[in-house]
């Protein structure tokens, strides 16, 4: 069985990491391999169905993260985290439980995220409805040493895939050749 590895998402919210995963997610199937994606928003409705996204909250949430995310690649499944994260402290957890792990920063001025808002939390948090956003109410910490960087402004999600593709085969989590 080939070990799995993680490849974990990061930049603000609206800095494009969905659909950076979504290009990921293809990028791998057309090499025959299929991914588990760790979405933050669906695993809160499912750990946390009332979340708080207190400092406390968000420690326990995202421990849990890193926990399944582990447990995946100890069974041989690749998984990809969309997830903000906004403390290293969280990134940096689940780096130390996965030998086999990549930490990806989707670098999108904030500017940017605030006009793409597509589920509207900016807005929330200058109307006062929400008062933890990260980048906004919460510290946002980028990675020191992210394996790629991706422009979310200027970058195409498929060349971001493709760019973070080879950083696997760089690293020996995927053969150089495709299935």
């Amino acid at each position: 069985m080939q070990p799995g590895f993680a490849v974990w998402i990061t930049g603000l919210p609206a800095s494009g990491k969905s659909t950076l995963t979504t290009a990921l997610v293809q990028a791998l199937s057309m090499r025959g391999i299929r991914a588990a994606v760790l979405e933050s928003d669906a695993l809160r409705r499912i750990l946390t169905p009332h979340p708080r996204y207190d400092e406390e909250e968000r420690e326990v949430f995202y421990g849990a993260m890193a926990y399944i995310g582990r447990l995946l690649a100890e069974h041989g499944v690749p998984v990809i985290f969309d997830a903000t994260a906004n403390r290293r402290a969280y990134r940096d957890r689940a780096r130390r439980e996965i030998p086999r792990f990549l930490e990806l920063y989707v670098d999108t001025p904030l500017a940017i995220c605030v006009a793409r808002d597509p589920k509207g939390i900016y807005r929330k948090a200058q109307e006062g409805a929400a008062a933890t956003v990260p980048g906004v109410q919460a510290a946002y910490e980028p990675p020191l040493h992210p394996e790629v960087v991706i422009k979310g402004d200027r970058e195409a999600p498929e060349i971001g895939a493709e760019r973070i593709v080879a950083m696997l085969i760089k690293r020996r989590f995927l053969p150089a050749r495709a299935a």
